[in-house]
């Protein structure tokens, strides 16, 4: 077989493998080859496990001999995104406090798919602490978009995303707080998932605001994409958000079409200062439901325009009382010589914390002070209920709801840096479903004038993570975008 091999689907890669015509060592050893030969251009890993990788598709490919307990991920290459708890690997956060840090677990999502039998190739690159919309604020170098290497990859999964664009892996994990997943797929050009809140358990994911967070896949396609939610999903004692739920064969729906389906368009996400390109492929995407026989239906979600300061509030907050563990003293980095317990605390934090972390700790301490809780929190969280209630009426009329993912396609390395609040915008159609905890999947839907990718969102009803996939499949099917790969 030739080194091609990493261009595969894990629906691909599954069929060669169970049929014995390639092993699982020869697929990691082309996705292997291939990291060489564009890692350096892209940045998309901070760790590599070569050895552990090889150990793995060794393990696998004793289980593939043998014929018992395969699963659709064995031997499959995947890249876990570093704030992923993963024993004996380091998990740093991009961040300079976490730098060495050596979990002694795994993080459940991790567990289920060392279960399964799937091969970690690495730990990829991130905005530090999933704090950012462009990997830039990596405390140890930002992440290239493998379709132009002077522009972003999205963020903060930034270089899950640019890894399974540019083939360095078969699949990668990110998490989603704010567009996290969704928003580097649009602008890589792939597919990326982040299911309701509760679906996948969050044990061993590196908390940035808890009542956001939520793991997902991100995809060269949208079967993969249900596999990798079948792999993860399902209720998990050790996380009490998880939700004590069944979780069906997310794949079994795939080829059911969208001939009925109503998709929902949202006026409040076609707004002036949006790039046109994206206006045009998203209405075009959804003019292609329509051919398909969809039925597209006009729906309001009025309080989308408060959805970026609710969100700035909440998560920042949350930050603010998660970080906190990071105070020198039980992991991570700590000052030297520190004259007294204050200032080994505040010099810790201050020189392992970068400046977008440091702003969202003091955004969320400010709002959660005394005298300013209930002018600012409080009144975040009465919004936010808000926000939710918009989708349930939405829902009402509606199957799915289809947006653009992000409003431009990826911005040009540095363009947004010294400017917060433009970087914060950035994720303005993303926000509102992770306050409202409903699913959403980012997927290709055209190109740019300049050749850069752009995203459709789908977004579901809670748990409904099926009908956005079938959505997302009869789109994709229906369509080439999928075949265009970037150019090294």
């Amino acid at each position: 077989m030739t080194t091609e091999l990493w261009t595969l689907t894990i629906h691909e890669a599954h069929a060669l493998l169970k049929a014995r015509t390639i092993s699982a060592r020869e697929l990691l050893d082309a996705v292997e080859t291939r990291v060489a030969a564009v890692e350096g251009e892209i940045h998309a890993y901070l760790t590599l496990c070569r050895d552990a990788a090889r150990a793995q598709a060794d393990a696998a490919d004793r289980r593939l001999r043998s014929g018992k307990d395969l699963s659709p991920l064995t031997g499959i290459p995947i890249a876990l995104k570093d704030n992923l708890c993963t024993t004996g690997v380091k998990t740093t956060c991009a961040s300079k406090i976490l730098e060495g840090f050596v979990p002694p677990y795994d993080a459940t999502v991790v567990e289920r798919l060392r279960g399964q039998g799937a091969v970690f190739v690495g730990k990829t690159n991130m905005d530090e602490f999933a704090m950012g919309s462009s990997t830039e604020n990596s405390a140890f170098g930002g992440t290239k978009n493998p379709w132009d290497r002077a522009r972003i990859p999205g963020g903060s999964s930034g270089g899950s995303a640019s890894a399974v664009a540019a083939d360095e892996c078969t699949a990668a994990l990110g998490s989603d707080t704010g567009g996290s997943i969704r928003q580097p797929a649009a602008c890589c050009g792939i597919v990326g998932l982040k299911p309701t809140y509760g679906r996948v358990s969050r044990y061993g994911l590196m908390a940035f605001a808890s009542s956001l967070d939520q793991i997902g896949p991100l995809t060269k396609d949208v079967t993969d994409c249900a596999w990798m939610l079948n792999a993860i999903a399902g209720h998990d004692s050790s996380d009490s958000t998880s939700a004590a739920l069944p979780c069906p064969d997310f794949s079994s729906g795939l080829g059911r079409g969208v001939r009925g389906l109503r998709v929902g368009v949202p006026k409040e996400y076609f707004i002036p200062g949006m790039d046109w390109s994206v206006e045009e492929a998203v209405k075009a995407a959804i003019a292609v439901l329509e051919r398909e026989g969809a039925v597209p239906v006009e729906v309001s979600l009025p309080h989308t325009e408060y959805a970026v300061a609710v969100y700035y509030l909440l998560a920042t907050a949350e930050a603010s009382s998660n970080l906190a563990r990071y105070d020198g003293i039980r992991y991570g980095h700590r000052a030297k010589a520190p004259a007294d317990l204050f200032d080994l605390y505040a010099r810790s934090r201050a020189e392992g914390f970068g400046p977008e972390v440091k702003r969202r700790i003091m955004l969320g301490t400010y709002a959660l002070s005394s005298g300013y809780y209930d002018a600012y929190y409080a009144k975040a969280q009465h919004v936010r209920t808000l926000i939710a209630q918009d989708f349930r009426r939405a829902f009402e009329q509606v199957d799915v709801i289809a947006t653009p993912t992000a409003p431009t396609p990826a911005f040009r390395l540095g363009e947004k840096t010294q400017d917060p609040l433009q970087m914060y915008l950035s994720d303005i159609f993303t926000i509102s479903v992770n306050l409202a905890g409903v699913p959403a999947l980012s997927m290709p839907c055209g190109f740019s004038p300049d050749g850069l990718p752009i995203g459709l969102q789908l977004i579901g009803k809670t748990f409904d993570e099926e009908t956005v996939l079938r959505a997302a499949f009869a789109y994709e099917q229906a369509t080439e975008w999928k075949t265009r790969k970037p150019e090294f």
